[in-house]
This record gives structure tokens, sequence and C-alpha cells, in this order.
């Protein structure tokens, strides 16, 4: 399993030209779905050694969220070169889900006796959430209340409330 960070782009990891499958994560380190599938997805390799399996924090990849229409984490895409096949849509997010889903798509039966371990709970996918300050909310915030304290006092109706500004009247 191999954590893409935000320097790095899905598409280095996908052949286009080639058939190999690999199933992509798209998940954010807050979302307490995203956490609890994690241990699942951590177990998967174990499952599926001849797929490939990439994760990628939506947040810091925005315009992949974009590209591949993910809309809500945790969202799981499977790749066949660097064409996106398939769309893991079940609410049931666990080992036994996600391998039904990968036979479904791709006929590779997985490994039997495969389950999920205390080393899958610690990673490489966190399966706790991270608390973190989202400045981009922070700064989007701070620019709405900016821009209606400035509408508000361009109003023509509320010149009046303001000191050292004269009222027009129309004659």
């Amino acid at each position: 399993l191999k954590i893409l960070n935000m320097s790095q782009d899905l598409m280095d990891f996908l052949n286009p030209n080639g058939s190999d499958c690999t199933l992509v994560l798209f998940y954010t380190p807050w979302c307490r779905f995203s956490a609890s599938l994690a241990p699942h997805f951590n177990s998967l390799p174990r499952a599926f050694p001849t797929l490939g399996f990439l994760a990628l924090d939506a947040s810091q990849h925005s315009s992949l969220s974009t590209r591949f229409g993910t809309v809500a984490v945790p969202n799981i895409l499977l790749f066949q070169g660097a064409k996106p096949m398939a769309r893991f849509n079940h609410t049931d997010r666990t080992l036994e889900t996600l391998k039904i889903f990968i036979f479904n798509q791709t006929g590779i039966e997985a490994k039997k006796n495969v389950v999920v371990t205390q080393a899958d709970q610690m990673g490489p996918l966190p399966s706790t959430l991270i608390k973190t300050v989202d400045w981009l909310l922070v700064f989007s915030l701070f620019f709405l209340i900016s821009f209606i304290m400035y509408a508000t006092i361009r109003t023509e109706s509320i010149r009046w409330l303001i000191p050292g500004q004269e009222q027009e009247h129309a004659e």
C-alpha cells in the first residue's frame, strides 16, 4: 500500500499503457468514515498481492478528486491502467465487502484466511482521527465576513447609521 503525498501525482503511479489493476482510496485524515475503513484497506494488499493499492488525501489532491468525481470520502476507485473502471458504492465498508467488490470487477480471488490484524489498525493508513485546522475554511469565513461588512457599509439605506455620512434626499 502506497500513500501519495502532496507532491506526488496519481498518474505517475498508474501505467496508461498497461492493463494492471490498481485500487485507489480517496480519504481524509479527519473523516471518521475514512478512519474506520483504514484497517480494512490496509489488509487488502495481503489478500490481493497481484494488485496495486494507493491512497491519497483528497483534501491535498483536490484536482484529482474533482477529475474523478470524488464528492465524498472515503471513495474507492478501481483503475485498469490509468482509466477508472469501477467505483465501490457500498455503505458497508469491510474487508469482506471489499474482497467481493474486487473479485466481481477483476475475477481475481482473494487469498484465504486474510483478516484485519492489530498491525492493520496501526497503518500505513491511520485508523485514528487527526485533528487539524482547516486554514482554507478559516480564510473563507474571514473573506465572507469582510464582504458582508463591506456590502453593508456600501448600502444606501444604512449610510445614515455611520457618523459623518450625509443622508442624500431626492427632491
